[in-house]
């Protein structure tokens, strides 16, 4: 037997009033003495017997009308899925369970279970279930079953909560199409969540739960909240080596419902600490902190910006990591040195390349007769300014150079004769050199069209204002790729890759003989980019939010990867493709061959927001008009005791029996005490 109201069966410790009365009246009375006592001790013994017969027989009357009474109002009934059974039909019900991150606040995903549970256990035997644990996607956790306890052990094998997002309405779509293949029409969703208002996104409006398909939401979300987080952090993502002092800065931010105005932020790279602050949101709800440190040595580090100071403890760390490159080595072979600068490529092209301080390149320059292979092979990338008279011995290292995985770039000049060039570079070049485009007058051509998505022209401003009086007409070769062109659609930039190296032929000269490129603000960058561009792969992408999927084999020709998720276990690949899917925070170790490749990892700012909304505004756009309309928890308990009390009444009998007690009592106590 169960009750709809147990809290009135503490009603029974009145049971010790009754028994409480009698124990008094118990008490022995006095002994009088008569005259004649011979008829009195002749009928006394029988006498005394019946009347505690009477009073024992009234006890019990009285002590059971008090039980059937408060039996009554705590409202018995019979087992409960029997109760079910007898005036309800099968239901195929769907819980869902929230995963999301902000479900690990506090106990809130202890609490999500016990309701499940809850839920399954007032479920009658013929009941089939689906569990469905959702955050940004779902995963059906459990297909329909009838079997409840099994359903009830999934539920408590069920680990925890990600680091996922919440969201509500692509997975109650889901949970609608499970229940179009449901078995019965009782149907039903419970939706199991600390109702988070980051969760509500844009629905489409012509969707609804489909007709009959009744709705519960069960909020066990905390009315109050502490929070820190660290929404992001800056910080450089490539230096080059001795590089200056960098500033780290990290964005604090209260997210709770109740404010917090100090916390710890602390600095970490390479695990060690570096510097360690204290944040003081005064009356604001956000604050940036800035650290100072420097990476000195070449190679990779990773950082972490962790705040303390809160409750919540996931969302605690930002992650990031830091390249420090060594210098690139440019190798400048000047075919026009010349004692007037404003003349002399190699002028220009240097202070391009080495003027600044902390450039990012060491420059070698060396006349034609002074290259050979140990100076070759001692830099990065080869740099033929107006170089045209070259031995074919020299042309055939620099071929062997690109082939190996070298670098070469070539601004050729009035110096370069196209046959010759062509014979010597031809088995390497991106085009083959026709002839001198010399406008008349003064005629000049710009720079028209370029591929905006290329590494080198992506970060490059797109107002190309350079005039070209001189150029030298391009024929690209097979496989070559056109990265810039004139306004008469002739090549400008052409690449080719050759072997494990590249080639770039640029069509012009890079002196002010030929266009006035190396006064635009351009000339720089555009230098900086190309030089980057032929030595250093671009940039991989090394920061990733919780959700995201990335590929970490970059070499076809590398079979041995392997991966560990920021837990340390390992990563399984199912195909060459490589890709990982971003489910922790912290780092991604990424092993290609021999090299090491760290990937930052973070949870998503919004997740950490713990501002709720109530379960009514959530399904207001879901619910069907022809769906039986959302109801409170206590609403739908009181409704579902109705429900269950209809085929029983037992409270209508236990009155009814209560009555006949008193009438009975009544009787014996006037017998009794007349």
């Amino acid at each position: 037997m169960i009750f709809l109201a147990p809290l009135f069966l503490l009603g029974l410790i009145a049971v010790a009033l009754p028994i409480a009365i009698h124990l008094i009246r118990r008490e022995k009375p006095p002994k009088v003495m008569f005259s004649t006592i011979r008829f009195l001790k002749k009928t006394s013994k029988k006498l005394v017997l019946f009347q505690h017969l009477q009073q024992i027989l009234l006890l019990l009357l009285r002590s059971l009308v008090i039980v059937l009474l408060v039996i009554a109002f705590a409202r018995p009934l019979i087992d409960q899925s029997v109760a079910r059974l007898l005036d309800a039909d099968p239901q195929s019900a769907v819980i869902m369970i929230d995963l999301s991150m902000s479900m690990q606040y506090g106990d809130t995903f202890e609490r999500a279970k016990r309701e499940a549970i809850d839920l399954i256990s007032g479920m009658s035997a013929g009941d089939e279930v689906a569990l469905i644990g959702f955050s940004e996607g779902a995963q059906l956790v459990r297909e329909f079953n009838s079997d409840l306890d099994g359903v009830r052990s999934t539920v408590n094998e069920l680990s925890g909560a990600g680091f996922g997002r919440t969201r509500y309405f692509p997975n109650l779509r889901l949970a609608d199409q499970l229940l179009e293949e449901s078995r019965f029409e009782n149907r039903a969703v419970y939706l199991i969540s600390d109702f988070q208002a980051e969760g509500i996104e844009t629905v489409e409006k012509e969707w609804k739960l489909a007709p009959g398909i009744a709705f519960t939401g069960i909020d066990v979300g905390f009315e109050e909240s502490t929070n820190l987080v660290i929404t992001d952090v800056r910080s450089p993502e490539q230096l080059l080596e001795n590089a200056s002092e960098q500033q780290i800065l990290a964005r604090v931010r209260s997210t709770g419902s109740v404010y917090l105005e100090q916390g710890d932020v602390s600095l970490l790279v390479n695990g060690q600490l570096v510097d360690r602050k204290i944040v003081d949101l005064g009356d604001r709800s956000e604050e940036v902190i800035t650290f100072s440190t420097t990476f000195e040595s070449e190679g990779s580090y990773i950082g972490e910006v962790r705040v303390s100071g809160d409750t919540f403890e996931a969302d605690n760390s930002y992650y990031f990591t830091v390249d420090v490159l060594p210098k690139i080595s440019v190798l400048t072979v000047n075919g026009e040195a010349s004692e007037n600068w404003y003349d002399d490529e190699g002028h220009w092209f240097g202070l391009a390349v080495a003027s600044a301080v902390q450039s990012p390149f060491e420059l070698v320059d060396i006349a034609p007769r002074d290259l050979n292979e140990a100076i070759l092979r001692q830099s990065d990338v080869l740099v033929l300014l107006n170089v045209g008279d070259l031995t074919d011995g020299q042309a055939g290292i620099i071929a062997d150079y690109v082939t190996d995985g070298g670098a070469l770039l070539v601004a050729p000049g009035d110096r370069v004769e196209p046959d010759s060039f062509n014979n010597q570079f031809g088995p390497i070049a991106p085009a083959r050199l026709e002839a001198q485009d010399l406008p008349d007058g003064n005629d000049y051509l710009v720079i028209a069209d370029y591929d905006s998505r290329h590494p080198i022209l992506r970060p490059l401003e797109s107002d190309w204002s350079a005039r070209f009086q001189r150029h030298w007409k391009l024929t690209p070769a097979d496989g070559s790729d056109v990265l810039m062109q004139f306004d008469n659609t002739e090549p400008a930039l052409v690449e080719r890759e050759v072997g494990n190296g590249s080639v770039i032929f640029f069509a012009s000269a890079m002196d002010l003989e030929w266009n006035n490129l190396p006064l635009q603000g351009l000339f720089l960058p555009f230098i900086h980019e190309t030089l980057r561009h032929l030595v250093q792969p671009e940039s991989k992408q090394r920061a990733y939010s919780v959700g995201d999927s990335f590929s970490v084999h970059s070499d076809d020709r590398v079979a041995n990867v392997s991966a560990r998720d920021p837990s340390g276990d390992e990563i399984l690949f199912t195909n060459n493709d490589f890709i990982i899917q971003a489910s922790k925070p912290g780092f991604v170790t990424v092993d290609v061959g021999n090299a090491e490749q760290r990937f930052a990892v973070n949870i998503l700012p919004e997740e950490s927001n713990f501002a709720r909304i109530p379960v009514e505004n959530v399904l207001d756009s879901i619910i069907n008009p022809d769906t039986n309309p959302i109801k409170s928890r206590e609403v739908q308990n009181a409704q579902l005791a109705e429900e269950l009390e209809k085929p029983q009444r037992l409270w209508w009998w236990i009155l009814s029996l209560v009555m006949g007690l008193i009438l009975a009592e009544s009787v014996i106590a006037n017998r009794t005490y007349r």
